[in-house]
C-alpha cells in the first residue's frame, strides 16, 4: 500500500520519491486509490503516512501528507487469514504502538484519544487470542478493527520516538517494522513516562491493569512489565543484539532516527544521546 502511495506521488508530482521525505511536501493530488489491507497493523489504508525504504542510505523515511490518504479502504478480516503467527504478532504490535504513541503525542486531540484508547482496549484483549486461535475469524475481525481505530488515531495525532527509531533500525538491518516497534516500545515508554504520567496510566487501565492507589513509579513498572510479557507471549522475545545490531551501530541508528519526522510529536524532546541510550537499553 505504501508502494502504491509512492507510485501515485511520483506519477502526479514528478521528481524522486525521496524528495518528498517529511511533512506536507506534496503539491498535487494522486490518482484515485482503493486499498485492501492484508495485514492487521499498518493502517496504511486510512493514514496520511507512506514509509519508503531508502535502500542506498539504509533507512526508512516517512512521507506525511493528507493528500495520500486513500479514497476508499475495503477492510475484511478474511484477507489476514494467510498470515503466519509471527507476522500476525508483529503487525498486531505495530497497531498497538500506533495507538499508544497517538495517545501521548503532543498533536493529540479528544477525538484521536477516543480512537487510541479503544484501539488499546481491543488489541490488548485479543492479541494473545489471535495467536492461540489464528483461524478464528471473529478474533481476526477484532484485531482488524483495533488496527483501524489505531490508524484513525495516529493519522491525525501522529507518532513518536518508537516509530522514528524503528524506521532507522528496520532500514539498517531490513527487519520487520512491527518487530522493531515491539522491541523499542517498553523502553521508549520508560523514557517518556515522566512527561505523560496520566496518559500512560490511562493506557494501563485500557490494558486492564489496576492503577488505583498506585504511585506513578509503580504504574510505570506495571505497564513496562505488561508490554514485555505481551510481546513475549506473542513470540517476540528478541533483543536488538539478537537481531544483529552491533554496539558500533548505535550512534548511526540514533543519528538517522534524529532526522525522522515522527520525532517531532513525541511527548518528551530527545537529542541524539537520548536516542542512543534507548537503543542501548533495548540492546
Amino acid at each position: 500500500m505504501d508502494g502504491a502511495k509512492g507510485i501515485g506521488i511520483v506519477a502526479s508530482n514528478g521528481n524522486h520519491i525521496l524528495d518528498y521525505k517529511g511533512v506536507n511536501r506534496i503539491n498535487h493530488p494522486l490518482p484515485p486509490m482503493i486499498f485492501i489491507p492484508t495485514t492487521a497493523g499498518t493502517s496504511a489504508d486510512v493514514s496520511q503516512f507512506a514509509i519508503i525504504n531508502d535502500s542506498e542510505n539504509q533507512v526508512k523515511i516517512a512521507v506525511v501528507s493528507k493528500i495520500i490518504i486513500p479514497d476508499v479502504a475495503l477492510i475484511d478480516p478474511e484477507t489476514t487469514l494467510t498470515m503466519d503467527n509471527y507476522l500476525t504478532a508483529c503487525t498486531g504490535m505495530d497497531a498497538l504502538v500506533h495507538a499508544m504513541e497517538a495517545y501521548v503525542s503532543i498533536a493529540r486531540s479528544p477525538l484521536t484519544d477516543t480512537h487510541a484508547l479503544e484501539a488499546v482496549r481491543i488489541l490488548s484483549s485479543h492479541l494473545r487470542d489471535v495467536i492461540a486461535r489464528p483461524d478464528d475469524l471473529a478474533i481476526r475481525e477484532q484485531i482488524m478493527f483495533g488496527s483501524l481505530e489505531a490508524g484513525l488515531a495516529f493519522s491525525n495525532a501522529l507518532l513518536g520516538n518508537v516509530h522514528a527509531m524503528a524506521h532507522s533500525l528496520g532500514g539498517l538491518l531490513d527487519l520487520p517494522h512491527g518487530e522493531c516497534n515491539s522491541l523499542l516500545l517498553e523502553h521508549v515508554m520508560n523514557y517518556n513516562f515522566s512527561t505523560s504520567e496520566e496518559r500512560y496510566a490511562a493506557i494501563a487501565r485500557s490494558c486492564g491493569l489496576e492503577t488505583e492507589r498506585r504511585t506513578p513509579g509503580e504504574i510505570r513498572n506495571l505497564l513496562f512489565g505488561y508490554i514485555r510479557n505481551l510481546r513475549y507471549d506473542l513470540g517476540i522475545k528478541k533483543s536488538l543484539s539478537d537481531c544483529g545490531v552491533k554496539t558500533t551501530d548505535i550512534p548511526l541508528l540514533a543519528a538517522k532516527a534524529y532526522e525522522d519526522a515522527c520525532l517531532i510529536t513525541n511527548p518528551r524532546k530527545s537529542n541524539r544521546r537520548d536516542l542512543e541510550t534507548i537503543y542501548e537499553e533495548a540492546y
